[in-house]
């Protein structure tokens, strides 16, 4: 099947809930293909080339994403297809700060709505980049998903940034729920 009947046939395949996610994690249909669906680096959701405009639709596909090894999967009780997925699924698009110094809590909320705190089980990360040295913030969301942080909430990070020595090397780094996140070597003074 193509075009938005597929689509459709997947949603209509979730399982209603209460509250919460789908259980994704319990669900192992067999693999029916990759169907033309796109998680852009910016977090537009596509299919069939085309942006998927609705906001609830992009939602209730995010509930149903799960990734196997290198492979991202919407995946339902009877049926799982491949989708792609340029960088991380979700971003990153903004931060409540609260509290100061080791006290403080990190909370992001994503493009997906979905809310995370970093901390020992969603850790923040950095990549950076081995030609042009820019740093690529994630923090995970959840399971094996993460987020994109997006370049506004990656500067307010910064500029929360506190000095601290790791390995012997003084970092530049965030807390939040008792943890330090490097995100990034101190510069020379």
């Amino acid at each position: 099947m193509s075009g938005t009947g597929k689509a459709n046939d997947l949603l209509a395949q979730i399982p209603k809930s209460e509250k919460g996610l789908p259980p994704v994690h319990l669900w192992n249909p067999d693999f029916c293909g990759h169907i033309d669906m796109r998680i852009a680096r910016d977090g537009t959701w596509y299919y069939l080339g085309t942006p998927i405009g609705r906001k609830p639709m992009v939602r209730l596909f995010s509930t149903i994403l799960r990734r196997d090894g290198d492979d991202y999967v919407l995946v339902t009780p009877v049926e799982k297809v491949g989708i792609t997925v340029d960088d991380a699924p979700f971003v990153a698009v903004t931060l409540d700060v609260q509290g100061q110094g080791e006290a403080q809590v990190l909370r992001f909320v994503t493009n997906v709505e979905d809310t995370v705190v970093a901390d020992a089980d969603h850790p923040l990360r950095v990549e950076i980049d081995p030609d042009t040295q820019e740093p690529t913030p994630y923090v995970l969301v959840r399971s094996n998903l993460e987020a994109l942080v997006h370049r506004n909430v990656f500067y307010q990070l910064v500029e929360l940034a506190v000095v601290r020595e790791l390995r012997g090397q003084r970092w530049l780094g965030v807390w939040s729920s008792g943890q330090f996140f490097a995100i990034g070597p101190c510069p020379a003074d």
